[in-house]
């Protein structure tokens, strides 16, 4: 297993294609609107069909606010370092820090010769990057004084002045593959990006160990050299192979990825708007949830039963449960309120305020069963109370996307929607393409959801009827809610297709999605009531 424990990201890699220019940029500006972390291009400036990355990468920064951006990777045989360097660290103060730089050695070398580049041998490519990284290096480092000198081989820079200096460090990644590139990766780099598609079974593992040796005989530690990975792949209801089936499978296969080969970058290939928000709507807060999950569970020291527990079965940490990244807005980070059990417990469970949208009920509330009566006189730490309140918090993050989704009904049904209230991913719209927005809105809401409930149905219900069987009867209850719940889910999408097909469709619309709100609210409330305590008392992380 080489997980590096860096955060994950992920991106997407557009095409620069100038055909439709407006498309182009349309896709980058909708891979920040739908929650993607990174923004590449590839950088190929001798083909004509392509738009010149530095000059997509400027229009780009000047349209996003968050996103990062990246060529991937820089072609840097026609690309002097020295100019690059400034062109770089321009962007990256014009953007706010927002500019990574991936390079390469160069590849296609009798058009990069036609455009007047000069050809090297593979191994002349790899002496001409570490030139060039020394280059760039020095022109960034203003604080140095005096010139910058670099009287290399292939690059020579005899006193040009420093600066100026980025706004943030930037990172430098190379696309490597052979061993003196990923050598080369491990001496002086900051990430490794090669594409999955140019790689055989085995390959990362083997380059993985490669960059780590290098970076250790360099002084650095393997930790120092970020696993970036470019892939693509096919959304399908039936897995066909690696990358080509539901997100659940993506979810998967990407997480073993992260685990098992320490990547932590995810960079789709896809010009596609509906992969782009797939990734970023399921693949990716699945992803995170499942990664973080298991650096929980490897990171969590080993338990030693209190003596009134010590004849109950141990339980191995739970894994932490990490908040879906809302599709519209944060929610909101909620304090801890006064306890309701006396003692030290400072988590509150959130009341169900008993309103109701929907004169139909899905459940019978009033049979639900209850779990033991907390000890008011146990104490507890703030580590274990941590695990309510980040329940507390995921739940708030659905509450509020509920709310979001109510707001989109409204403002259609009343012809008043726009990009900045309805949705940031669409500048302007009409009606049509307003009820396709809130169905792609709506669908992924309700896959957030359900990942949700399986990740509490597969690992944190076990564990805590395992644990304390006296919280079977409401783990049951609530895996019940949770079959109840993916049914008025499907009369969602059920009520979406009516939409999308009738301008009728609104009412049925807004009575299925009253009924989930309804639904949830109570169910919400119900699992925090029952839960919260439970977790910390038994230790649950």
């Amino acid at each position: 297993m080489s997980d590096y424990g860096h955060d994950l990201v992920f991106g997407s890699f557009v095409t620069p294609s100038n055909d439709d220019p407006d498309r182009t940029v349309g896709v980058a500006v909708l891979s920040e609107q739908v929650g993607l972390d990174l923004v590449t291009f590839q950088d190929h400036p001798y083909q004509p069909a392509f738009l010149d990355t530095w000059t997509l990468l400027s229009f780009v920064a000047a349209r996003t606010n968050r996103v990062h951006l990246a060529a991937n990777v820089t072609n840097l045989p026609l690309r002097p370092p020295a100019v690059l360097a400034r062109s770089v660290a321009s962007l990256d103060l014009l953007s706010g820090g927002r500019v990574g730089l991936g390079l390469g050695a160069g590849a296609f070398w009798d058009a990069i010769e036609a455009m007047g580049g000069r050809r090297l041998t593979p191994g002349q490519g790899v002496r001409a990057l570490e030139e060039a990284i020394e280059v760039i290096r020095q022109l960034w480092d203003a604080e140095t004084r005096g010139g910058v000198r670099v009287d290399g081989e292939f690059h020579r820079v005899v006193g040009a002045k420093r600066g100026p200096a980025p706004a943030h460090a930037v990172p430098i990644w190379l696309g490597a593959y052979k061993p003196r590139m990923l050598q080369l990766t491990g001496r002086r780099a900051d990430g490794w990006l090669p594409s999955l598609g140019y790689l055989q079974p085995g390959d990362l593992a083997k380059g993985n160990a490669i960059i780590d040796d290098a970076a250790q005989q360099a002084g650095r530690a393997p930790q120092d050299v970020r696993r970036l990975l470019n892939i693509s792949g096919q959304f399908s209801a039936v897995g066909r192979g690696q990358l080509n089936g539901p997100a659940e499978q993506w979810a998967r296969e990407l997480t073993e990825l992260a685990l098992g080969e320490g990547v932590s970058t995810f960079i789709l290939a896809s010009d596609d708007p509906d992969d782009l928000r797939r990734f970023a709507g399921e693949v990716a807060p699945a992803v995170r949830e499942l990664v973080a999950a298991e650096r929980e569970r490897a990171a969590a020291p080993e338990r030693t039963p209190t003596p009134d527990r010590a004849a109950e079965p141990e339980l191995a940490a739970e894994p932490e449960l990490a908040a879906e990244p809302a599709p519209v807005a944060a929610a909101p980070v909620r304090a801890s309120r006064a306890s309701v059990t006396g003692g030290a417990f400072a988590v509150v469970p959130t009341p169900d305020d008993g309103v109701r949208r929907s004169d139909q009920k899905v459940w019978d509330e009033s049979v639900r069963p209850t779990g033991p009566t907390p000890d008011p006189d146990r104490t507890y730490t703030p580590h274990e109370q941590a695990t309510g309140a980040h329940l507390v918090q995921i739940h708030d993050g659905l509450r509020a996307e509920l709310a979001q989704i109510h707001d989109l009904i409204e403002q259609v049904a009343a012809g008043e929607i726009d990009a900045g209230t309805a949705r940031s991913h669409i500048n302007t719209m009409t009606m049509r393409q307003n009820r396709w927005t809130l169905g792609v809105y709506c669908e992924s809401y309700c896959r957030i959801v359900t990942t949700h409930h399986t990740i509490e149905d597969q690992s944190l219900f076990p564990r805590l009827r395992a644990r304390d069987p006296r919280l079977g009867p409401v783990v049951d209850r609530l895996e019940q809610e949770h079959h109840v719940i993916h049914d008025v889910l499907e009369g969602v999408d059920r009520a979406l297709v009516a939409y999308v097909g009738s301008p009728d469709g609104l009412t049925e619309l807004r009575a299925a999605v009253d009924l989930l709100t309804d639904a949830l609210l109570s169910h919400l409330s119900y699992e925090e009531r029952e839960l919260v305590e439970p977790l910390a008392r038994l230790g649950i992380a």
